[in-house]
C-alpha cells in the first residue's frame, strides 16, 4: 500500500534499492520514552521548559524531568552537567522479555533502572556512538488537564455568539514526538535501528543527482503492526558530524501552535523558522531555540501510518521541507559557516569509514541552496 503521492512524494522504491524494514528485527519498540540532556543551569533550564510548556514531574538540585499532560513516562531528563548537550534516546519496549531479546542479541545486560519510575533497562550505543537505553516497567505517570482544541466552524456551526479569543500563553505540551539526528555513518545508523528497535522507514531523501547512491535521510515510525504511530519518532541525515538536530513535542492544534509562538516572542526567545506545515510528516511547526541554542519545535496534526505502508522516496531540498510557511532559515539548516562546521567537515571527509564523502558534500551544498 502506498500514501506517497503529489507533494509527499515522487514514488515508492525501484527495484534493488534500500528496503524500508529488515526482514527479522530483535524486538520492535512501541514509541520513545524520553530524551535525555545535560546543562549547567536547570533553574534556567526549568524557566524555557514552563514557557513553552512542559510541566515539572520531578525536580532536585542535579535532575529535572519535564512532562507532558498525556499520561505515561516524563518526556525530557536533564540532569546537571559542565555544559549544555543532548546525550541520548530511550525508548520504550512492550516489556521486560524483549529486553531480555535485546541483551542476548547485543551482549549487554537488563539492569534495574535507578531513580524516579524504576523498571528495567538496556543501555547500548548506535554506531555513531550515541547512548541508546530501551526501558521497560517504567511508571506512568498520571494525565494532566489537556489543552482543548479550539471549536472551528467548518460547514457546520460549532460555535455561535463566541468569538474566538485564544490566551496568549505557553502551549501545554501533551507528549514527545520526535527527535532528529545527524551521522555521517548513516547506512550503519540506519541498519542498527531496523534490526535492533524493529523501526521502520516511512519516507527516504537522496541529495540532488544521487538516487542511484542511496538515500541520505530517513524518517523512521515505529511498527505497531495494525495500530497507527507517529510519521518519525526517530529521523536521521546525513552529515559530517554526529549531532543532536531538533527534537518535536505535540500540542493540541494551530492556534495552540501560533499563540504559545506569540507568547515565547514576547518572553524574547529566537523562533528558528516557522510557522508552516511540513511535507513529509504534515505537522503543522513552529521551531525555537531554548538559551542554549538546543532546537525544539511545537507540532499539531501530524500523519499517522499503520505498517501496510511503504516508504516513499523523494529528493532532499530546502524548498522541499514545507508545503506552507516562510521560507527555511539558514539558522534551521545549520548552515551557518563556523570554524566548528568546517573542522567537522574537514575531520569526516579524512575518515573513509564513514558516508561521507565529496560527492556526498556537494550532494549537501545543493540542498542548501536549493
Amino acid at each position: 500500500m502506498t500514501a506517497h503521492e503529489d507533494l509527499h512524494s515522487e514514488d515508492g522504491a525501484h527495484r534493488g534499492e534500500r528496503a524500508d524494514r529488515d526482514a527479522n528485527p530483535v524486538i520492535k519498540v512501541e514509541d520513545l520514552a524520553w530524551l535525555e540532556f545535560e546543562k549547567p543551569d536547570l533553574d534556567a533550564a526549568e524557566r524555557f521548559a514552563h514557557d513553552f510548556g512542559f510541566s515539572t514531574a520531578y525536580r532536585t538540585g542535579q535532575e529535572l524531568h519535564l512532562r507532558g499532560t498525556i499520561a505515561g513516562t516524563q518526556c525530557v531528563i536533564i540532569r546537571r552537567g559542565p555544559r549544555s548537550r543532548f546525550v541520548g534516546p530511550a525508548f520504550r519496549a512492550a516489556g521486560v522479555d524483549d529486553l531480555r531479546r535485546l541483551a542476548r542479541e547485543t551482549g549487554a545486560t537488563v539492569d534495574e533502572r535507578r531513580g524516579v519510575g524504576g523498571g528495567a533497562v538496556v543501555e547500548l550505543r548506535d554506531p555513531s556512538g550515541m547512548p541508546v537505553r530501551v526501558v521497560a516497567g517504567v511508571e506512568s505517570l498520571p494525565e494532566l488537564p489537556r489543552q482543548a482544541p479550539l471549536p472551528l466552524n467548518f460547514g457546520t456551526v460549532r460555535r455561535t455568539n463566541t468569538p474566538q479569543r485564544p490566551e496568549r500563553a505557553p502551549a501545554r505540551i501533551e507528549r514527545l514526538g520526535h527527535v532528529v539526528v545527524e551521522t555521517p555513518s548513516f547506512a550503519r545508523n540506519l541498519d542498527w535501528y531496523l534490526h535492533h528497535l524493529g523501526l521502520i522507514v516511512s519516507d527516504f531523501l537522496y541529495f540532488p543527482g544521487q538516487r542511484d547512491r542511496g538515500p541520505t535521510m530517513a524518517f523512521i515510525r515505529c511498527d505497531r503492526g495494525g495500530t497507527p504511530a507517529d510519521h518519525h519518532t526517530l529521523a536521521m541525515h546525513l552529515g559530517p558530524a554526529p549531532r543532536y538536530v531538533h527534537s518535536a513535542y505535540q500540542v493540541a492544534d494551530l492556534d495552540a501552535v501560533a499563540a504559545g509562538g506569540e507568547f515565547l516572542k514576547q518572553r524574547g526567545y529566537h523562533r528558528a523558522w516557522g510557522i508552516g506545515r511540513h511535507i513529509q510528516g504534515s505537522q503543522i511547526f513552529d521551531y525555537w531555540r531554548d538559551p542554549d541554542s538546543v532546537m525544539v519545535e511545537h507540532f499539531a496534526d501530524g500523519d499517522l501510518f499503520d505498517n501496510s505502508i511503504a516508504a516513499g522516496w523523494a529528493q532532499m531540498s530546502a524548498s522541499g521541507l514545507a508545503q506552507w510557511g516562510p521560507s527555511v532559515t539558514r539558522d534551521f539548516l545549520g548552515a551557518k559557516p563556523s570554524p566548528h562546521l568546517i573542522r567537522d567537515v574537514i575531520s569526516a571527509l579524512r575518515d573513509d569509514t564513514n558516508d561521507f564523502d565529496v560527492r556526498r558534500l556537494i550532494g549537501l551544498l545543493k540542498v542548501a541552496s536549493s
